[in-house]
């Protein structure tokens, strides 16, 4: 017999259906509760509530474990490449030798945006933020292939969108960039894998030939990977419940830009950067502030340390900690914002303090690290992030077209004025 859980309201008594999933994770179903009794559930932010039932992520913040379609995110970092992890997350498992070979070759075929985008792109100020024109462009796109709002599309058409935008993001989001200093932009290029093609459109100039550094195409790659998705957090949740209007596959993702650009959301590892500038800055070294984090009546906090939902470590810490330790190698960088980083690291991994409170160091420090090491603006890192984010969106949005999920409607209790009569202007 299925397990139930009784609900007593004024002097009745309701069963509410239990669900357990494949990892003995168990939620009530209050799927009918308000048309069964009246009320309805208070949950603000949805911290407790599952909208859906999914099988793309498994993640367990107690136990820093982390998986996509079942396979552990260590191994898909160490092994796999990032559009191998993405057929995975779209279409429930890893790709044959024949399915990647086509996939690749499909999206190495529409890395090329229409020409006529250029003038959305000459259009926008050099200081335009990149995640705004990102978002923007996302959605054009979807002006350019109009088919992609039809009911009713075949497999066919929906694989075409799906390929159409994986192959595109880069070459918006390296545009972009280009836009924000003022530059050229560079054409992707065939003879690039995935990561390659985005570092020689985002740093080549015409002066000089850019080769991709197969140490920073290592991290890059990895870098994608472990932010492909991450279970029903604001910006798939908000990619869902916007494609559950049937809104189409362009606009649903422009939205989860626009979640992702939110500094509470995307811009951790901005935050981070902009916390070690704030310490060089101070020149009062390391030790004050090290004392202002432990200090519970000061307001500062360590940026990159612990994380929402990781209690103990952040799985995807681990593995990209190395990536930026080889970058920061191969470079020889100079910056005194990367040392503080490094004796940062140093002290919060051999401070009781910090470790008694799973304060470790979270996938933002080292992606921040990673980042400014390589050039990149503070303001591109959330687009680095959505470039990573992508495929989990669309599968995220792929799986809750397929399962004929509704509209999102959330419920509310209203707090406002009861019902009062209008009165004329003269007598307010």
């Amino acid at each position: 017999m299925s397990e139930t859980v009784k609900l007593s309201i004024e002097d009745k008594t309701y069963e509410l259906p239990v669900i357990e999933g494949s990892e003995n994770e168990k939620a009530i179903d209050i799927s009918k509760l308000r048309s069964q009794t009246g009320y309805i559930t208070i949950d603000t932010g949805f911290k407790n509530t599952g909208s859906t039932t999914s099988g793309i992520t498994f993640l367990d913040g107690e136990k820093g474990i982390l998986r996509y379609r079942g396979y552990p995110i260590e191994q898909l970092a160490e092994k796999a490449n990032f559009l191998e992890v993405s057929y995975l997350l779209i279409y429930g498992d890893l790709p044959t030798k024949i399915e990647y070979e086509a996939f690749k070759e499909n999206i190495t075929n529409h890395t090329l945006i229409h020409e006529d985008m250029r003038i959305f792109l000459d259009a926008y100020p050099t200081k335009a933020h990149p995640m705004g024109i990102l978002s923007a462009a996302v959605c054009t796109l979807s002006t350019f292939y109009p088919e992609s709002q039809k009911q009713n599309r075949s497999v066919e058409a929906i694989d075409l969108t799906i390929q159409r935008l994986l192959a595109k993001l880069p070459t918006l989001a390296a545009w972009a960039y280009k836009n924000s200093i003022g530059h050229p932009v560079n054409y992707p290029k065939n003879k690039y894998n995935y990561c390659e093609n985005f570092l020689q459109m985002m740093f080549a100039m015409p002066a000089f030939e850019y080769e991709p550094d197969p140490v920073i195409v290592d991290a890059l790659n990895k870098l994608l990977i472990l932010h492909a998705d991450h279970e029903q957090n604001c910006s798939a949740s908000t990619v869902r419940i916007v494609g559950s209007s049937q809104a189409n596959l362009y606009a649903s993702i422009s939205s989860g830009v626009s979640a992702l650009w939110g500094p509470l959301h995307g811009g951790a590892n901005q935050a981070v950067i902009g916390m070690l500038e704030k310490i060089m800055n101070d020149g009062g070294g390391l030790s004050k502030w090290i004392n202002k984090a432990k200090d519970k009546n000061d307001s500062f906090r360590l940026m990159g340390f612990g994380h929402r939902v990781y209690k103990n470590f952040d799985p995807r810490a681990k593995i990209i900690k190395k990536a930026a330790d080889d970058v920061l190698e191969k470079l020889g960088i100079v910056d005194p914002v990367l040392d503080i980083a490094k004796e940062l690291e140093e002290v919060v991994l051999n401070d009781e303090y910090f470790q008694s409170r799973g304060l470790y160091p979270n996938v933002d420090f080292y992606s921040g690290i990673i980042y400014r090491a390589l050039g990149i603006p503070t303001e591109m890192f959330t687009v680095m992030f959505a470039m990573g984010r992508l495929p989990g969106w669309i599968a995220q949005w792929k799986e809750m077209m397929e399962d004929n999920q509704p509209i999102g409607r959330p419920r509310q209790i209203y707090t406002g004025e009861t019902e009062r009569n209008y009165t004329s202007i003269e007598q307010r």
